[in-house]
């Protein structure tokens, strides 16, 4: 996994996990690798993993089992929610983006709909 400068990193591993729930890859009820195999995969400090598997227990993306690890919720209507959130924090950032370089709503609905 590349890294971005601009942003934490723990805030990059909360993305990446949060769209491999999204997509399918992490399924409901499953068990994610521990913090220290996330890390070494990622080669972060695991103190970094920590920091992004506690948000996304916070976020409710997850939850731990003390002792045993940590699970991608198992409620589908949660993570369908946590879907629909997602998606809508995704396209207002990159509608703020778009009209912070100036582009019109106009041009902006035109260009994704030739891009769909």
């Amino acid at each position: 996994m590349k890294f971005e400068k601009d942003r934490p990193i723990y805030t990059q591993l909360v993305d990446d996990i949060e769209s491999r729930i999204i997509n399918g890859e992490f399924k409901s009820g499953e068990k994610l690798p521990s913090i220290r195999e996330y890390a070494e995969n990622k080669v972060v400090n695991p103190n970094t993993a920590q920091k992004a598997y506690s948000e996304l227990e916070r976020s409710e993306y997850i939850f731990s089992k003390r002792g045993v690890g940590y699970f991608v919720n198992e409620d589908a209507d949660k993570i369908s929610k946590l879907k629909c959130e997602y998606l809508n924090l995704q396209i207002d950032a990159f509608i703020n983006k778009m009209s912070n370089l100036s582009f019109s709503k106009e041009e902006i609905i035109e260009k994704i709909k030739e891009k769909l």
